[in-house]
């Protein structure tokens, strides 16, 4: 999980930093966060693009980190999401059909049909709970 708040820092769209790493076999398959399109302007330069309440210039960090793997020739098949906030509706789709397994989130992000789509896919979906013996060292 640290890794994606690592990632986070990268992101172009000032609405929220977010990361996403996409793991298996407790390897780092592909990142993402939060910015525009390759090509595009980001949000950092020109402002957000809103509608409705949302910024529609930046690509989620979950839709990023499954595009690199598409580019890259990275199968995602059987992979783990470590996000740092619970991902909307768009993004469990993509996740579901990009073959992932589990979303491990941290900052809560409820969407009652993002959820209804993970548990139909049977992708388990777990907030993150840090290690209380990890974190006093």
């Amino acid at each position: 999980m640290e890794i994606a708040r690592t990632v986070a820092t990268r992101a172009t769209c000032p609405r929220a930093s977010v990361g996403a790493v996409l793991t298996r076999k407790k390897r780092i398959l592909t990142t993402g966060y939060n910015g525009a399109p390759r090509g595009v302007a980001h949000c950092l330069e020109v402002g957000c693009t809103m509608v409705d309440g949302h910024c529609l210039r930046a690509t989620h960090a979950e839709a990023n980190a499954i595009v690199q793997g598409a580019l890259h020739g990275v199968s995602l098949e059987g992979a783990t999401a470590y996000c740092t906030h619970q991902p909307c509706a768009g993004c469990s789709k993509l996740l579901i059909s990009a073959g992932v397994v589990r979303i491990v989130y941290r900052d809560a992000y409820p969407d009652p049909v993002a959820e209804m789509l993970l548990d139909e896919a049977q992708v388990a979906l777990e907030q993150f709970a840090p290690d209380p013996l990890r974190a006093a060292t």
